[in-house]
């Protein structure tokens, strides 16, 4: 059973956000179609790593989806797509706000060829406002959308994430998004377009921090991996390595004070309630420190989580993916890949259960650029004087790409 069997993407995207977007759908049985340009996804470019000739980076977020090559600037790529908008549910893009429409594929196009079409435009900016038209990357929104402000330690410069966060996490938006499309078009029978963007990602996760802002108009300042609002809730050195230790309420202070042999401390009146812990944090945090400074990292977890306290070691890859844990909940998914090989990647973080059993998730490797163009178009009704001349575009993809 695949959640999403019946439904079918157009995914118009390139890089990071658009396809991490669409790989959802595709992993839970969507008819994904990926549009490609005849010189392929950039992505399939970036590496090193290349494995059997495809880069790890373009592996990564593209599984389970069929490739074809249409130009979209020639009269029979237009015609194409004209035909698959017919027959799709949803189009993904995340091109320059203004390019779609340039090419003939504007919300207004697509809802002439398909009333109960979705369109989900992700950008940097947005389709909107002063910054429309300003180039937007992932580096460029966690700057703008003030998570670089509030990341890296007090002395030092402003730090991005490790991950890519504003492009992953608009992904995930724009999955919130088609969804939201999808229920609003069931309901009212029309076409929606969802404009989502890398800033405005950015921005939605600052929850509590902008509540702060809004209550003292102070700006939050860069703590590291202190909480500004719980104490202790952060990282501590132990004999071998770092730990995270999360004490969110008082009820947790007193078990946490329990299990590293410090009782004292729960009547102390400087730390007694969070809000006392949070004033004297410059007092308290040494203490700890030098008590988890005492023992290793794994025998401190055995011994916080015996009392029930959040806490956990800081992985490395290496280690995150030889923990069972990863095995059980099936965070990694492999496929085989023509030229490649065994291809794994990140499995699906969400699993779905009805009364009949769990949903399926798809096994299908990354498609080669091009590899299904020709069982796409005539699927969708093509006339073959077309699809004959979109092939040699795709001839002239691999000649590009070999």
């Amino acid at each position: 059973m695949y959640a999403f069997a019946g439904l079918t993407i157009l995914d118009l995207t390139r890089v990071l956000s658009g396809p991490y977007c669409t790989m959802y759908f595709a992993d839970l049985g969507a008819n994904v179609i990926k549009v490609e340009p005849p010189e392929g996804d950039e992505t399939r470019a970036w590496g090193p790593p290349f494995v059997g000739g495809e880069s790890s980076y373009f592996l990564s977020v593209n599984r389970n989806k069929r490739s074809i090559v249409l130009d979209l600037k020639t009269p029979a790529g237009k015609r194409a797509l004209q035909q698959l908008v017919k027959r799709a549910d949803v189009v993904v893009e995340n091109f320059k706000p203004g390019t779609l429409a340039r090419l003939g594929f504007g919300f207004d196009q697509l809802r002439a060829l398909n009333p109960r079409i979705v369109l989900c435009s992700i950008s940097g900016f947005g389709q909107t406002g002063p910054y429309r038209d300003v180039p937007g990357y992932d580096l460029i929104a966690q700057g703008m959308g003030g998570f670089m402000a509030v990341t890296g330690e007090p002395a030092g410069p402003p730090m991005k994430g490790g991950y890519s966060l504003a492009d992953v996490g608009t992904g995930v938006w724009g999955i919130v998004g088609i969804l939201t499309g999808l229920y609003m078009r069931d309901q009212r029978g029309e076409a929606v377009w969802v404009d989502t963007s890398l800033m405005e990602t950015m921005m939605s996760w600052q929850t509590y921090l902008a509540g702060n802002f809004f209550a003292t108009g102070r700006d939050p300042v860069r703590l590291g991996n202190i909480h500004p609002n719980i104490c202790p809730y952060q990282t501590f050195p132990a004999q071998d390595g770092y730990l995270n230790v999360a004490v969110g309420n008082d009820r947790l202070w007193v078990a946490f004070c329990t299990a590293i042999g410090r009782e004292d401390l729960v009547e102390d009146p400087r730390f007694r309630t969070n809000p006392d812990r949070v004033r004297h944090r410059d007092e308290l945090i040494p203490i700890l420190e030098d008590v988890f400074r005492t023992d290793t990292v794994a025998s401190w977890v055995e011994r916080l989580r015996a009392h029930h306290i959040p806490s956990g070691p800081i992985y490395r890859f290496s280690e995150l993916y030889a923990d069972p844990y990863v095995e059980a909940r099936e965070m990694v998914l492999s496929t085989e890949h023509p030229t490649a090989g065994t291809v794994k990647s990140v499995g699906v973080p969400v699993k779905l259960v009805t009364s009949s059993g769990a949903a399926s998730v798809r096994r299908n490797p990354p498609p080669l650029l091009g590899q299904h163009t020709a069982e796409v178009l005539r699927e969708a009704g093509v006339a073959e004087d077309d699809v004959a001349e979109i092939l040699q575009q795709v001839a002239g993809a691999s000649q590009h790409t070999a």
